[in-house]
């Protein structure tokens, strides 16, 4: 499918996307930008230039989260659901339609990524913790988990925010140069 095709997909799942949850600020339509943006950046970096790996790569970083719309718990299956009902449209074949829902499982972050483009996905779904704007972005999600009562106090938050940084690792090579270093700022500054 050519740019066109995806850009039309993508306008029809923001179009549903804007009925999620206004308490969801961080699991919004401008994180779902973002993690497409990045997912398709590392993946370039990462010397994935396939134009089919490239596209089905960035159906599951659309599709990722859109799940919110029905669930918090269990988000990921929900937008496995949401997918494979859109997916008939979209003239994948079998083990395509398997590569997306296998792409949007791994952004469940229990889940371990094994493959080249899981690790992908995996770094662009939480590459804003070794960027400039991590305190900005991390600053919504503290909202987001206030509002849906997972965290009590701020006390809790820097609590959970610096075990989350400390155990966390990126995947690919890329990611590893660029956002590593800035992620241990953050982390310091979160410490600090």
């Amino acid at each position: 499918m050519n740019a066109t095709g995806f850009d039309g997909v993508k306008n029809n799942l923001m179009i549903k996307m804007k009925a999620l949850d206004t308490r969801l600020s961080y699991h919004s339509i401008n994180h779902t930008r973002d993690v497409l943006k990045h997912a398709e950046r590392i993946a370039i970096l990462e010397g994935i230039n396939n134009a089919r790996t490239l596209y089905l790569l960035k159906l599951a970083a659309l599709y990722h989260d859109c799940g919110f719309l029905l669930a918090y718990n269990g988000h990921e299956e929900k937008s496995c659901d949401i997918f494979l009902s859109d997916a008939a449209q979209l003239s994948l074949k079998q083990e395509e339609i398997r590569l997306v829902t296998d792409l949007i499982m791994v952004t469940k972050i229990t889940n371990v990524p094994l493959t080249h483009l899981e690790k992908i996905i995996r770094d662009a779904d939480v590459d804003y913790l070794g960027r400039p704007d991590f305190f900005e972005i991390a600053t919504l999600l503290k909202k987001e988990l206030m509002a849906y009562h997972f965290i009590a106090d701020e006390k809790e938050w820097y609590q959970q925010q610096a075990t989350f940084l400390k155990n966390h690792q990126y995947y690919t090579h890329s990611s590893q140069l660029l956002r590593e270093p800035v992620k241990q700022e953050n982390l310091g500054l979160l410490l600090a």
